[in-house]
Order: structure tokens, then sequence, then C-alpha cells
């Protein structure tokens, strides 16, 4: 059987300001009976820094170290919650540009699809409002009309 050090695997995260999230989950895994894992003396530092509120400091914490049973079991667990701690790219929408059409990043197709669908939405809203003024101004010059012939 092999062993494992929870600060070891701590190095191994692919996104260390998470490493405090990762601890209580493998905290709360062990609690739970997930797979096995024991106590040591010894503290290590955690790699996140964290920042005190109205200021500009940062300090970091240590938490106790424990030795965890590599089993296949923890291993599957581990990169899972690796992938779940690690941020996906939210880079944004795409930006519509000729390298990008031709790059395949964006659909030609449904590009012209939804320019169509905009600029009939757009028709037909100027269509209505230049029917809807033009049956209010109709009542209302027929009454100014009246009143100067009176």
């Amino acid at each position: 059987m092999s062993y494992i050090k929870l600060s070891q695997q701590v190095e191994k995260l692919q996104n260390p300001q998470r490493s405090d999230v990762f601890v209580k989950q493998l905290r709360a895994a062990v609690r739970e009976g997930e797979f096995d894992a024991g106590d040591l003396p010894e503290r290590f530092t955690l790699p996140k820094s964290f920042n005190k509120r109205g200021s500009a400091e940062s300090y970091s914490r240590s938490v106790r170290d424990m030795v965890i049973d590599a089993t296949p079991e923890f291993d599957a667990w581990f990169e899972r919650i690796n992938r779940e701690l690690t941020p996906a790219r939210t880079g944004g929408k795409i930006q519509t540009t000729v390298a990008n059409i031709e790059a395949g990043l964006i659909d030609f197709k449904t590009l012209a699809a939804q320019t169509r669908q905009k600029m009939a939405a757009s028709y037909s809203k100027g269509q209505a409002l230049g029917t809807s003024q033009a049956k209010a101004k109709a009542p209302a010059s027929k009454k100014a009309s009246t009143k100067k012939k009176a």
C-alpha cells in the first residue's frame, strides 16, 4: 500500500487558491468514509493567500497534515475534485470577425439567420411605429381644422 501526505496532494492542485476548499472537502470525505486518512502531528502552510478586509495585508493559514491511503478510489476522487475546483474558461463571447468565421469558431449560416431575424424584426417594428403614428396624427389634424373654421 502506498501513502501520500495531504501537503503533497495540495501541491498537485491546478488552482492553489482553492486549497482551503480542497482541505475541507477532503476532511468531509474522510469523515463520511469515502477513503481512509489519518492525522499527523506536523502542520503545513496552505498556498492560498488570504486578504484582510479593509486593508492591503494578506496572510496564510496552516493546517494539520494528514496521511492518505492512495487507493484508486482516492485518485478518482482527487481528479474529480481538482476538476471542480479549477475554473473553466469564462472568456466571454467570441467576437464576430472574418478570421473567427474562417477558423470555424462562428457558424456563418447561424450568423446569417440571426442577422436576417434582426433585420426583419427591426423592419416590422418600424412599420408598426409608422402606422401607429399615422393613426394618431390623423384624428388630431381633423379636429384642429374644424376649430379654425368656427
